[in-house]
């Protein structure tokens, strides 16, 4: 019988939400095990956010070429080394890497084991070289991998993932997207602009949780770079051949077909759940991920569950944030509880479509007519204009009593841009707050000044204050 590792927390998984949970509490005294069968960092770091943002700054460095004439500014066509382009990619993660190395965990006081593990019981969990660790509490952050559809044929055929396709040393001569979510697009539109062919699939809408009138700006522009996108289409069947991957699709009543080179999977992500044997904790869940409660617990009490098991939202920040609720819960007896009113997530082809809170659909479901809708282009925006970025506008949603309950920016850097609106919803804000901040001149950020103020255009202009201003006007 192997020796038994005794610890205050056990985590399963070192992907952004195990590390944040170990770092934070080992650093505040708790003793800590972690297990981790695959890379530390986990998909963010090694298949996910950085290496496609990586790429995407690759994609939009080639892209500027054909745009400098409009400054005045000449120059020959930007030249891809594909190879090149792959080694900075992996340059960056390995930047990044040793931050999340087993080495720094070590050295902060995690006990780190490199190998899965499986629930042995309720408060007991062994790992797959025979490792043995009991804790107060346990923490399951073992993340997703891409789901695969069960589509005839696509088995057969060497398609990608995002967890394969940073490997390629060789730009795709043209490559077939199936699903048109935030992975995708990002995908499609990073090869695209580094010189591939790029076809998107996309059975319902693309990018289909965000507001349509901030989605037609990217896909006007993705259609402009001349990426094709067929909506509304569903893949059939996939076969190979001597002219390449041969994917066949149905488009309400009538079929046809799409040739490439490459075949990316992009159609969402599947829990990370089948070798955890979760049923001998008494774990309750199901294909979606682990049933957890308001404080990310799960039915067994001593076990918590963050990230992309716990469902809902897929994303990085929001792993981080759980762990915060969950450090909260077990080292200081807080019942830290979840909330998610101010949710931000950001999609980042160029231009960028963030979000935050209520789309105005949601809000107007809930609050009806007394929900008012303020904008702000960026072709009003002189930074903007300085700049060429013209395309895109912020959109804000606004409820009962000026209440702000969620944004929506679409253009040049809407990821930065959207954080004054996060921080005004998750303090529940008015719209006069943002409406009254000095913003520096030029700069993007005057746009979403610009919105809030909007809100007082119709009062403020109205026949109403002029007979104000003409009657103080008569009093001298």
């Amino acid at each position: 019988m192997s020796e038994i590792h005794n610890v205050d927390i056990c985590l399963i998984g070192a992907g952004s939400g195990g590390l944040s949970v170990a770092a934070g509490a080992v650093q505040m005294g708790a003793s800590v095990a972690l297990f981790e069968r695959g890379k530390m960092g986990g998909d963010c770091l090694n298949y996910g956010c950085v290496p496609s943002k990586a790429l995407l700054a690759a994609g939009h460095a080639a892209a500027h070429y054909g745009h400098t004439s409009q400054f005045g500014v000449s120059g020959r066509a930007a030249e891809v080394d594909f190879a090149a382009v792959h080694d900075h990619v992996h340059g960056v993660i390995g930047g990044i890497a040793p931050h999340d190395s087993v080495e720094r965990f070590e050295d902060l006081g995690v006990q780190v084991f490199q190998e899965g593990a499986r629930f042995a019981g309720p408060r007991e969990v062994i790992g797959e070289n025979g490792t043995r660790a009991r804790a107060r509490r346990f923490v399951v952050a073992t993340g997703s991998s891409p789901a695969v559809p069960p589509i005839p044929g696509l088995a057969d055929v060497p398609f990608l993932t995002n967890e394969t396709i940073f490997g390629l040393r060789e730009r795709p001569d043209h490559l077939i997207v199936v699903g048109g979510g935030p992975i995708g697009l990002e995908l499609a539109q990073a090869h695209r602009q580094l010189g591939a062919k790029v076809t998107v699939l996309e059975a319902m809408q693309i990018m289909g949780p965000d507001d349509r009138e901030l989605v037609a700006v990217v896909r006007a522009r993705l259609e402009a770079e001349g990426i094709e996108i067929h909506e509304g289409s569903k893949v059939v069947a996939v076969k190979s051949g001597a002219a390449g991957i041969t994917v066949s699709c149905a488009y309400e009543d009538r079929e046809f077909e799409v040739t490439g080179s490459h075949i990316l999977v992009a159609a969402g992500r599947s829990p990370n759940l089948s070798s955890l044997d979760l049923d001998a904790a008494g774990i309750v869940h199901d294909r979606r991920g682990i049933e957890v409660d308001a404080r990310l617990r799960t039915t067994n009490k001593r076990v918590f569950a963050v990230g992309d098991v716990a469902g809902k939202y897929q994303f990085t920040h929001i792993a981080g944030y759980h762990a915060g609720v969950v450090i909260r819960n077990i080292l200081f007896r807080l019942p830290a509880k979840l909330n998610y009113d101010a949710v931000p997530w950001v999609t980042y082809t160029d231009p960028e479509l963030a979000n935050v809170g209520m789309s105005e659909a949601a809000a107007r479901e809930v609050h009806g007519d007394a929900v008012r809708v303020v904008t702000a282009s960026f072709e009003e925006n002189d930074r903007a204009r300085t700049e060429r970025r013209t395309e895109g506008f912020v959109k804000a949603v606004v409820g009962p009593k000026g209440h702000i309950l969620g944004a929506g920016i679409v253009g040049a850097q809407a990821g930065e841009l959207i954080q004054p609106w996060i921080l005004a919803i998750s303090q529940k804000m008015k719209i006069g707050a943002m409406a009254q901040v000095i913003a520096p001149y030029p700069t993007l950020g005057e746009a979403n000044k610009r919105a809030a103020g909007a809100y007082y255009t119709p009062s403020l202009f109205s026949p109403r204050t002029r007979k104000v201003v003409r009657l103080l006007a008569k009093l001298g």
